[in-house]
């Protein structure tokens, strides 16, 4: 469980960049409620958050995010948010902390992302600074990072060599929520 106090510490300090892995029930649509983040209210939630896992992407790929915690929970049409949502629900990553490795650095093409870092190398180690920095802050004792994607994991791999890195598909991979899912209760059989 996360307290109140360090819930909000951690919303004061990363809010534009993170958010937690609990999203609004679905209703109608796959993609309904994905933005509802009236789930942050009250205390009830706190007891679900798990900073043990932290599921982490590239990078912010809009700037249009501005509330906290709103990353990772559009409700955009063209967004694939909803994949997460439906691939974690009821896992040992339902409540796990999210963050993006880089930051400030919006961009829907990662790989025009890995050639920038590729040549401005010391942007890369700065983020990562920041990205430890996060992690300390966050409490956890030993989380395991699940990295989003190929270029994430190979960020996290090449400096951050004190955490346990897995890797799964970026959610935004073409396939369906459903296959998603399988793949993300066979990453977590591995854990046993």
């Amino acid at each position: 469980m996360v307290s109140r106090e360090k819930f909000e510490e951690i919303k004061e300090k990363y809010g534009f960049w993170s958010s937690w892995a609990l999203w609004a029930d679905v209703e109608e649509a796959p993609k309904s409620n994905v933005g509802d983040l009236s789930i942050f209210e009250g205390d009830e939630f706190l007891s679900r958050l798990n900073a043990e896992f932290v599921l982490v992407g590239l990078n912010i790929a809009r700037a249009d995010i501005e509330k906290p915690l709103a990353n990772f929970h559009s409700s955009l049409s063209r967004a694939q948010d909803y994949k997460i949502r439906y691939a974690v629900k009821d896992t040992q990553l339902w409540g796990a902390y999210m963050t993006d490795v880089i930051k400030d650095f919006n961009e829907v093409d990662s790989g025009k992302l890995v050639t920038y870092l590729k040549k401005n190398k010391q942007f890369e180690l700065d983020n990562i600074e920041v990205f430890r920095k996060e992690i300390q802050d966050l409490g956890a004792e030993n989380p395991i990072l699940v990295a989003l994607g190929d270029a994430t994991y190979d960020i996290l791999v090449r400096n951050v060599a004190e955490f346990k890195v897995l890797k799964m598909k970026h959610y935004s991979h073409y396939m369906s929520k459903e296959k998603y899912r399988e793949e993300v209760l066979i990453l977590l059989a591995g854990l046993k």
